[in-house]
């Protein structure tokens, strides 16, 4: 199952879940319906049926969490050794410029870890540690804020010409009556 944040259930997450299937195999016990723990667990009568048709098989021990669904390929301290390789930035890894794209970074951790993501792998290793994805804003280094406030105050409200106010019934909206 692939969750938004990208990287699956946590570990709290997980437990919490477990003892919820862990509740449901006391009351199969019980003999309660499906309906019944369904509606009090709050969760759908099928996965109440799924639990039941595993704990009929082999008890307690089928409802326990599997555990993650797959190490990650990158350990912590990998992870660590990444993100100070990160900090460094793109040119210090022979880049022309500041910019860090997913490819660039599936590069460094090919070249570093010898390991092999694709595209959306990088993404996700980068959402599940806390990053987010920023575009740079393009402004000229020789930029005057000065300059450019004055000329959006003085300059620009003659080049745009005058504002026409707008009546009722001059929306796009509304149409003129035909007769």
């Amino acid at each position: 199952m692939r969750y938004a944040q990208g990287g699956g259930l946590s570990d709290e997450r997980r437990q919490f879940r477990e003892g919820i299937r862990m509740m449901a195999a006391e009351r199969f016990a019980a003999g309660e319906p499906s309906s019944a723990i369904a509606k009090e667990l709050r969760v759908s009568v099928r996965s109440v049926q799924r639990w039941r048709q595993a704990w009929d098989k082999n008890g307690p021990q089928a409802l326990r969490s599997a555990g993650c669904a797959s190490l990650p390929r990158l350990s912590e301290a990998q992870f660590a050794r990444l993100d100070a390789e990160l900090a460094r930035g793109p040119v210090a890894h022979g880049w022309p410029d500041q910019r860090w794209t997913l490819s660039r970074i599936k590069t460094v951790i090919g070249r570093r870890f010898h390991k092999s993501y694709t595209l959306q792998g990088v993404r996700k290793l980068l959402i599940r540690h806390g990053f987010s994805c920023q575009v740079p804003a393009r402004r000229a280094l020789e930029r005057d804020e000065e300059q450019v406030t004055g000329w959006v105050k003085e300059t620009w409200p003659h080049v745009e010409g005058p504002r026409r106010r707008s009546t009722p019934g001059s929306s796009s909206r509304t149409r003129p009556a035909s007769r």
